[in-house]
């Protein structure tokens, strides 16, 4: 009886170190009592045939034996040294692939997801997909596609949830995407914040039908270039690169045939102060032009002191794996954020409307 309290008494131990006493369940308990009494027992039976006096460090390797044997009392907390309690496991849904859990605020509305960048200080990226009227199948591919190609230069993150457009958290970031939104997506106060950091130096890309976006905000039409008014079938048309020099058009041939959904303006960006169109549309080249042979698809300009990228690409999912396209995009996002990418100038005045063909 003696090594059965011994060994129960040095089980204990542990518990009182962490200041936290076993006091199992009634259950608990009885189950406990049975295999240990026949633990105990079984000691008592081995000591006696051998008729010797183990010492306290033989007892205490014996009595992990049994626990490993029998199992550890109900109740019994069994902490792991590669998981500290109450941090989330691996295998917690928390933590996996760096989502939050469904149903967790961050899933719910915010989507954020964060590229690691290997460059020390990376400048961020805000991707902002919040749709208030016609959503793209290709937002969710968009987003991946904009994760990748800006890895590892840049720290990217993605969002649905208009509130993050806060000023303390727009100087987080040095270009905010509008990619694919629709509609009224930002409330007074949340575009008061987004003015403030364009105009104090931060940078816009806006891809598609981010001209479909905030009809009743004028700022915003002036920051994006032109407002969405129509559109044809989706179909191939010649891409006219009017700016080889610009980083978004860099490796760009001078026509480039390519398939998407051409968006009709309302107005022309061509005649916006200081704006830059780098790539337009032949118009002969596809059905329904609708911009009397003159039709712009990019364009830049200088808004204060930051700066503003626009692109009528990127309706459909298969856009996002164009290298061409991509690299377009990315060198929208570097010339919009200062990156590496110098100041260029709008003509002094307009050009003629591209030759049709």
């Amino acid at each position: 009886m003696r090594s059965s309290a011994f060994l129960w008494t040095t089980l204990q131990q542990p518990h009182a170190r962490r200041g936290a006493p076993y006091r199992p369940s009634m259950a608990a308990a009885f189950t406990s009592r049975i295999a240990w009494g026949a633990a105990s027992r079984a000691w008592g039976t081995i000591r006696s045939a051998c008729l010797v006096v183990l010492p306290p460090s033989l007892v205490i390797g014996a009595v992990g034996f049994v626990v490993a044997v029998v199992g550890a009392p109900s109740g019994a907390a069994v902490l792991d040294a590669s998981h500290p309690a109450g941090t989330a496991g691996p295998a917690d849904p928390a933590t996996v692939h760096g989502h939050a859990a469904q149903g967790t605020p961050a899933a719910q509305g915010s989507q954020v997801a964060t590229s690691s960048p290997s460059v020390p200080n990376a400048p961020g990226v805000l991707l902002f997909s919040k749709t208030a009227g016609f959503r793209h199948d290709s937002i969710e591919t968009g987003v991946a596609a904009m994760k990748d190609l800006l890895a590892p230069g840049f720290i990217v993150e993605a969002t649905e949830d208009a509130a993050v457009f806060t000023p303390a958290n727009l100087a987080r970031f040095r270009v905010v995407v509008f990619l694919n939104t629709t509609g009224d997506v930002l409330d007074a106060a949340q575009q008061q914040a987004f003015e403030r950091f364009i105009e104090d130096g931060g940078g816009y890309v806006g891809i598609h039908s981010a001209s479909d976006t905030e009809y009743d905000w004028p700022w915003y039409g002036n920051l994006v270039g032109a407002y969405f008014k129509t559109h044809p079938a989706i179909q191939e048309a010649v891409v006219r690169n009017e700016a080889k020099d610009h980083p978004s058009m860099a490796g760009w041939p001078d026509a480039l045939k390519r398939t998407d959904e051409w968006y009709v303006y309302r107005t022309n960006p061509r005649s916006v102060k200081g704006m830059l169109i780098l790539a337009s549309l032949d118009e002969s080249s596809y059905q329904g032009g609708g911009m009397d042979g003159d039709h712009p698809t990019t364009w830049c300009h200088e808004v204060g002191k930051g700066r503003a990228w626009y692109t009528g690409g990127g309706h459909t999912k298969e856009s996002f794996a164009e290298p061409l396209f991509r690299s377009h995009l990315k060198g929208g996002v570097e010339w919009a954020g200062r990156i590496g990418a110098p100041a260029v100038s709008a003509p002094a005045s307009r050009p003629a409307a591209p030759a049709q063909r």
